[in-house]
């Protein structure tokens, strides 16, 4: 409001004045989303944009290797930068206070997805235990809780769902790499309890396009997201980007991480396991309704066929050259006792 003049009886005249609400920073979801069509129009291309993916994916393979060369130095580096951030706050009771709710929730969220929520899903499509098939999955979940890598966990998780519940070896050897790669889900839980985390640690309060903004450019991101330890963090950068938060407060994420990180990666793969659950029960049902059709148009060519065998004897009899025949050969005895 700002005083514009007075009127006739002296009173103040304010007028409001619209203030800009715009945030410098880069325009994340606007890349994200150009990324997409982009790729989209590269594959439409054919041959001439295989050249311009071989460069993509040897530039994403090139940064990989200089991502593992810098997490050899990471402890340092966290150590470095959670200690300045302990030195910044006022109140470090309150930080750590902070950290352990924000765990808290994290754990919870994973807890309640992947304990109610996935199996309410694979028994809503088959209408089985879901518990039964998660029984024995027991190895690949302790090897995901231990790496906090989907990758590393993809060998036992194969083995186990092809032996343990019987999966079809060309729906689990499709589904769950791709899996690996696309399905996170327990990543995309903990980005958003980030992000809100983060926005209450700075006093920002959140509207409603901006917690919309988090949920899908957490679930574009966590498509993107590498199936390695700590792989998920780096994607937080894109969501505090898009709604206009610092990036600086990423140092306390990476402090409690190995913590978070082990819950999610085993509902990562938790997802993995039913969607390849799901498809091949799908796929059985569609292949005993199949067999049944061919089975009944079986019976139904069988009895056509018994039909016309029928029919045929029946017009053999009644036809009038078997009754000639049989009359004449009825005559004969008669004839013969004649001639002797």
């Amino acid at each position: 409001m700002v005083a514009v003049g007075n009127d006739t009886n002296g009173t103040i005249l304010y007028q409001k004045v619209p203030i800009g609400t715009e945030i410098d920073g880069m325009n994340i979801l606007g890349l994200v989303l150009f990324a997409m069509v982009f790729g989209v129009a590269l594959k439409k291309l054919g041959e001439e944009g295989e050249e311009l993916i071989r460069f993509f994916n040897a530039f994403n393979e090139a940064t990989m290797v200089l991502v593992s060369w810098i997490m050899w130095y990471i402890p340092f580096g966290i150590m470095f930068l959670v200690g300045s951030k302990i030195v910044e706050m006022e109140d470090v009771v309150l930080l750590v206070t902070s950290l352990g709710k924000y765990i808290f929730a994290s754990i919870l969220g994973h807890i309640i997805h992947g304990g109610i929520v996935l199996p309410l899903i694979y028994f809503g499509f088959t209408r089985k235990n879901p518990f039964s098939f998660l029984s024995g999955l027991i190895t690949p979940f302790t090897t995901a809780f231990a790496t906090c890598s989907s990758s590393a966990t993809l060998p036992s998780m194969i083995k186990c769902v092809e032996e343990n519940n019987g999966v079809d070896k060309r729906i689990s050897r499709f589904i769950l790499p791709i899996g690996a790669t696309v399905n996170m889900d327990g990543a995309a839980i903990f980005q958003c309890v980030a992000a809100v985390f983060i926005a209450q640690l700075n006093n920002v309060d959140l509207n409603a396009g901006q917690i919309f903004t988090i949920l899908v450019t957490a679930t574009a991101s966590s498509v993107g997201a590498a199936g390695i330890p700590a792989g998920g963090i780096i994607t937080i950068a894109i969501i505090l980007e898009a709604i206009g938060l610092p990036t600086n407060d990423l140092s306390l994420m990476l402090a409690v991480d190995w913590i978070v990180d082990r819950t999610t990666t085993v509902v990562n793969v938790e997802g993995d396991a039913l969607g390849a659950g799901i498809l091949h029960h799908i796929n059985q049902t569609e292949m005993k309704k199949k067999q049944e059709q061919q089975q009944q148009q079986d019976e139904e060519l069988a009895e056509v066929r018994v039909e016309a065998m029928a029919n045929g004897q029946a017009e053999e009899e009644t036809s009038p050259l078997v009754m000639h025949q049989i009359k004449g050969l009825e005559g004969m005895p008669e004839a013969i006792e004649s001639v002797l």
